[in-house]
């Protein structure tokens, strides 16, 4: 049975249990007081009946259609001792009593019949929704909402889905109309030029504008730098866009899902309009992919150099060696007896016979000392220069703070571009910086490299190019990953200050939000004051308590903690987790889809991304297909063998067509609902906790998102998890091995939009960083992730004068409290941006996670991650019993990690797709496949631990809380799949309960 459909539009339930019904469907005593007018028993009953169904539903309903565990409960409530026969629902149905009673419930609740006079003033409604609001669902929403303010009866839902439609399908015709009229008939006929086919036959170009880079070879990154000159020529052709977001994106996909001919078969207003959408889109894409470019360049530069100078320092160590054996005979010849003037004569004879070489032996390695690996950049940099210079005069970087140097410096390096010159000139620098001091911002490592034979701006006369190169370059990369430079034009480099709310926005959202969170964020003072006091009592409590920790200690001023540790499953525990393994049915993984699709009807969420419905008539059996072939990597030719009726090309048009990350997001938060209505989640945990982990996915090396990963070995990318700590995966993210996982750490809690909000954040070590902490407290979440090697790691006092008894010694400096006061403000915009859906937090941490030396927000946001990180740590210190939850929790994320895995059997477990959306779509295909799993055994474990509980098998909290639903010991994996829509299944019975005495001890427990 399908649970209610994706709109808004109120359904009554699938099943009822007492709560339900007393809650929902309970007359009130005014109720029952004012049906005692109606003596009738029919027709009192009937009163209460549409009474609280209109309540509900907003709407009325015949008795004849309303479930019977509802009328009984009312029956029952109102002490009407006669009952109902199907024939006297259908009499009072056809009644004009009917008719009266829902004029007096009308009355009572004050609402007001829709009729096709307000017909032209609801269309209006959704003419306005329709305007930012692409989907249907959206639509109807916003109409609901409406209907509900002004105290309307709801009309029939076809009725609204109808307008909707309607409405939508006008509204992006005047977009295509509008973006239609504003190309000339030049840049029309180029757009043509597009879907025309070659003398092969093939549409080129616009699956050329579809390009995206593969393996970062120099004939690569040469041919995709030339595709992105070619689509900034188009893109300059083509007109302003003001359409909203929602639509932008939308528009975006489904271009983006059709090929050449289909974009013929349009009309032209459609036709011409997604095509400028989509070199638009193309476009900012392609210029991140640029800038990604000239970043893992010129990280590959700085590896190249690292190696070598490994490669060198092994080479040279006999050198070294004899260098130290000098010195130690040098040593030795001071301490002998007699005068001076005979020992130094000794330690001349030990340098001969020639002081000079042992003199440049010496420079030789004080060069390379403290891995300087700048030296071994020159030589790989010869063959990368022409790329390297080719991204940069593709990007158009400008600087997001009033200081220019970094401006001035790409000017200064694209006008050496040319030059061939070993040495130049001081005037290349002094011209962009009009005379000023031109080297400050040369790093003193870089200067001994680029300042020849002088220690000063002053004495220099001559640099040396293609160090000077290098910094600029190395400098560029720095800017670009942190918040210091942006690429105009493009998605993620663009502008961070873009996304900020701006003044009334602020003023209005902010003490709701503050309110929210429970900070007194609209008062920077008095924030600043409680987090120091805060800090002050938290460490004097901490102190105090030390010297009674058993599980801490400090040994040479270092700390030692005792590690954190999972109790194994007891016997008791593993007895009913064996019986539960020998009682659940063995079963397919299609068979296990099926059900699923039965219970949630997810097919209903895919439906071609124009918006207009799908006219297959096997819908819902393409899409289990579908979502077999691509969660469990089968593919589509192995998918169209062991499933038999459908081909190869079926199974691919749904995913290409109707599939989009969103739309799996959406059928993962269903999935996810359906699973915490169950009662043995809450064994498991609150879900107010939820951890992050990342895991290695094999892919083809033909990508850009294909990075070699040193921990895991072999070439991939990285899916990254958010677990709820009731064990169903929230949230998961397709990010390249390159990537800082702590990046992307909170994006799962800000775009989980399931029942299931965790408020605190658990991961491994890399999870961490003074930005991220910040960040976090501000946005409300509870970061707690596992500590390594934390005798390496600072506290830092509320104030100089703080002085501690037992734990003074792990503290090491002081915290900037006025630096984060002055800046809260500016800080907070950052906030309420991400809240508000503007911005991603993964797109800010990305760029506040990266050391900048001018922007003042990465400071204030490292100052305040170090108040919170030093909090953390003193309750990590002191309590025992939350190491002991972390370690439990990011346990959940690894065996999720090898659960998932588990389903991803074919195709030898590498993911063959080479585009990155596609990509990410595979992995959410798995993570889908999971989640309707760990559904599926937790409907099946609780039938069974039923069953169990009524053989008088004593269940405790304890006992199932050892218990987990990552079993796969009853699933069929390989051989032939019977693909079966009509096989039976049992619903789903969430008001199911395992055994009564179980929750009588487990609210004994919580109290």
């Amino acid at each position: 049975m399908k649970t209610a459909e994706n709109n808004a539009y109120p359904r009554l339930e699938t099943y009822f249990s007492y709560n339900v019904l007393s809650q929902r469907y309970h007359p009130s005593e005014n109720e029952l007081v004012l049906s005692q007018i109606l003596h009738n028993p029919l027709h009192r009953l009937g009163f209460l009946v549409q009474l609280k169904l209109f309540q509900r539903l907003g709407y009325f309903i015949s008795p004849i259609d309303c479930p019977d565990q509802i009328i009984e409960h009312i029956r029952k409530v109102a002490g009407i001792i006669w009952v109902p026969k199907p024939s006297d629902w259908k009499r009072y149905d056809k009644s004009g009593t009917r008719q009266r009673h829902l004029a007096m419930i009308r009355s009572h609740i004050g609402v007001k019949p829709f009729s096709s006079a307000e017909r032209s003033w609801l269309k209006n409604v959704a003419y306005c929704a329709a305007q930012t609001k692409e989907t249907v669902t959206d639509i109807i929403n916003v109409m609901l909402e409406e209907l509900a303010h002004h105290c309307f009866e709801f009309p029939g839902l076809t009725v609204l889905e109808k307008l909707a439609r309607t409405v939508r399908r006008q509204v992006n015709d005047a977009y295509y109309r509008q973006i239609c009229q504003s190309l000339s008939q030049s840049t029309k006929s180029k757009l043509d030029q597009l879907w025309q086919s070659n003398s092969a036959g093939v549409y080129s170009h616009w699956q050329q504008l579809k390009r995206e880079p593969r393996k970062l070879t120099n004939k690569e990154v040469r041919s995709y730098l030339q595709h992105v000159e070619w689509l900034r020529d188009l893109e300059s052709q083509m007109p302003t866009l003001a359409i909203p977001v929602a639509k932008f994106q939308q528009f975006m996909l489904e271009a983006r899902a059709l090929d050449a001919q289909e974009m013929r078969d349009l009309t032209s207003n459609k036709r011409y309009a997604l095509a400028v959408i989509l070199i638009r889109s193309q476009h900012g894409k392609a210029l991140d992919d640029v800038a990604e470019l000239f970043i893992k360049q010129v990280r590959d530069l700085e590896n190249s150099a690292q190696q070598s100078l490994q490669q060198y320092i092994l080479q040279k160590q006999k050198q070294a060696d004899e260098l130290i054996s000098n010195f130690r005979d040098v040593v030795l010849a001071l301490e002998e007896p007699g005068n001076a003037s005979s020992r130094i004569a000794h330690i001349e004879q030990l340098l001969l016979p020639d002081k000079e070489t042992v003199i440049a032996k010496c420079d030789e390695h004080l060069a390379y000392a403290d891995n300087n690996y700048m030296p071994f950049m020159v030589r790989p940099y010869g063959s990368k220069r022409s790329l390297l210079f080719n991204c940069l005069s593709i990007l158009t970087l400008k600087s997001t703070s009033s200081d220019k140097t970094t401006e001035r410096l790409i000017n200064c390096l694209l006008s050496l571009r040319n030059n061939r010159q070993e040495h130049i000139n001081k005037q290349y620098l002094l011209d962009q910086f009009n005379g000023a001091k031109a080297t400050r911002w040369i790093s003193s490592v870089w200067k001994k490299l680029v300042l020849i034979h002088a220690e000063t701006e002053d004495e220099v006369v001559v640099l040396h190019r293609k160090f000077l190169e290098l910094c600029i370059m190395v400098h560029i990369k720095q800017e670009l990953m942190s918040i210091d430079l942006f690429v105009a034009q493009s998605e993620q480099y663009k502008d961070y200050r873009e996304g900020m709310v701006d003044a009334d926005t602020y003023a209005r959202e902010l003490p709701v939000y503050a309110q929210q969170v429970g900070l007194p964020l609209t008062d920077p003072t008095l924030f600043i004051a409680e987090l120091k006091q805060k800090l002050k009592t938290l460490a004097q409590q901490v102190d105090g308590r030390f010297p009674e920790n058993p599980h801490a200690a400090i040994h040479e001023g270092k700390l030692s903690l005792k590690r954190a540790s999972t109790a194994r499953p007891s016997a008791a525990i593993q007895r009913i987790d064996d019986a539960i393994t020998e009682q659940l049915e063995t079963t397919s993984i299609v068979d296990i889809l099926v059900d699923a699709e039965h219970w949630l009807g997810l097919s209903d969420l895919f439906y071609p991304l124009s918006g207009n419905q799908s006219r297959l008539e096997d819908h819902a059996q393409r899409f289990v297909t579908t979502l077999f072939c691509y969660g469990c990597n089968l593919g589509p030719t192995q998918t169209a063998r062991s499933i038999k009726g459908i081909s190869p090309k079926q199974v691919a048009w749904l995913n290409l067509k109707q599939v989009t990350e969103d739309r799996l997001d959406k059928a993962l938060t269903k999935v996810i609902n359906a699973y915490n209505k169950f009662e043995l989640p809450t064994f498991w945990g609150s879900g107010k906790h939820a951890s992050v982990d990342g895991s290695k996915w094999d892919l083809n090396e033909q990508n850009l998102m294909s990075e070699y990963h040193i921990r895991y070995g072999g070439y991939g990318g990285i899916g990254y998890y958010h677990v709820s700590d009731t064990y169903i995966a929230l949230y998961c993210r397709f990010i390249s091995c390159g990537s800082y996982e702590g990046h992307y750490l909170l994006d799962g809690l800000m775009k989980n939009t399931s029942d299931i909000t965790p408020e605190f954040l658990h991961g491994d070590t890399q999870s961490q960083s003074y930005p991220v902490f910040g960040l976090s407290y501000l946005l409300g979440i509870g970061l707690m992730p596992r500590i390594r090697n934390i005798q390496d790691l600072n506290l830092f006092r509320a104030d100089n004068e703080c002085k501690y008894q037992n734990i003074d010694r792990l503290f090491n400096g002081s915290i900037d409290f006025t630096l984060i006061e002055n800046l809260l403000p500016d800080m907070l915009k950052l906030i309420l941006s991400i809240k508000l859906g503007k911005m991603p937090a993964s797109s800010l941490l990305r760029r506040l996670n990266t050391y900048s030396r001018k922007n003042k927000l990465y400071f204030a946001f490292r100052e305040l991650g170090k108040v919170i990180r030093t909090l953390f740590l003193l309750n990590y210190i002191d309590n025992y019993e939350l190491r002991q939850v972390i370690q439990a929790e990011t346990n959940k994320s690894e065996e999720f990690n090898n659960f998932v895995k588990w389903f991803f059997f074919g195709g030898d477990g590498i993911i063959a797709e080479n585009i990155r959306h596609e990509q990410s779509k595979v992995v959410k295909y798995n993570q889908l496949v999971a989640n309707m799993v760990i559904l599926y055994n937790a409907d099946k474990m609780t039938c069974i631990l039923r069953e169990l509980a009524d053989q008088g098998i004593d269940l405790t909290p304890d006992l199932l809380a050892g218990l987990s639903p990552y079993r796969t010991a009853h699933i069929n994996r390989f051989g032939d799949y019977l693909l079966d829509m009509d096989r039976s299944y049992s619903p789903l019975n969430f008001a199911m309960k395992i055994d009564a005495q179980v929750n009588v001890r487990l609210d004994t427990s919580k109290n």
